[in-house]
């Protein structure tokens, strides 16, 4: 049995590695992560980038991708697109669900490691307290699937809120993939239609994509408000 002093000193090793991960976070998300999203907010500039780095440009794509998911704070948008241009519809799309998987690995399994303190860096209670009802639920696991496939859904709150669950991890790395999936197939053929210089197309999936964002997150607004009323009742 642990005694206190043994509890006490877990305790802040743990909020000391909490503290440490966030400052990395924030020093690769400003000098990595901000350069990453001003470079993929240029397609040409970007696709000739990645030309220019030969076999590596793909794995330093999942990379981005992965560090996107991971920081949370930094936007997917303009890198799916910035794929798209760069490999066209198919390899960007499997290139970024690639990264994405392999980013919500990573962060359920620090959550899973820190618990909400790690959480709490990222999102405001708030925000946090909304979807606290896909913890308790029942149907849980059916929830997320379809709360994640919802096109504007939070994903990156949903990633990380996800690992305080006791789902099994492989359904969880399932939920992530296909939830993303959506989201990350009209970004990269509206990437890849404006490499192709198709930008009537490309115009007119950016404005799909951007009422269906707009109407998934009205229905995601009113999933939570209605789990939670049922949850004071």
């Amino acid at each position: 049995m642990k005694t206190p002093n043994e509890r006490t000193r877990k305790k802040r090793l743990a909020w000391a590695a909490i503290l440490l991960f966030f400052a990395a976070t924030a020093l690769i998300c400003w000098q990595v992560g901000v350069p990453m999203v001003r470079l993929a907010s240029e397609p040409e500039h970007f696709r000739q980038w990645i030309e220019q780095q030969r076999l590596g440009g793909q794995l330093i794509y999942i990379g981005m991708v992965a560090l996107q998911v991971l920081a949370a704070i930094i936007p997917g948008e303009a890198l799916e697109i910035a794929g798209g241009y760069a490999f066209g519809a198919l390899e960007g799309t499997i290139l970024c669900l690639i990264g994405g998987t392999l980013g919500s690995f990573l962060v359920i399994c620090l959550v899973r490691r820190f618990g909400m303190p790690l959480v709490e860096l990222f999102f405001s209670q708030e925000k946090l307290h909304n979807v606290r009802f896909l913890k308790s639920s029942p149907k849980r696991t059916v929830l997320f699937l379809l709360i994640f496939m919802i096109p504007g859904t939070p994903k990156d709150l949903l990633c990380y809120f996800v690992g305080l669950t006791d789902i099994r991890l492989p359904t969880l790395m399932l939920i992530c993939s296909l939830g993303r999936l959506p989201a990350i197939v009209t970004s990269t053929i509206g990437g890849n239609a404006l490499g192709s210089q198709q930008y009537g197309f490309a115009v007119l999936v950016f404005i799909v994509t951007f009422l269906l964002s707009g109407s998934g997150l009205l229905i995601y607004n009113r999933i939570c408000k209605a789990h939670n009323h049922n949850g004071k009742k």
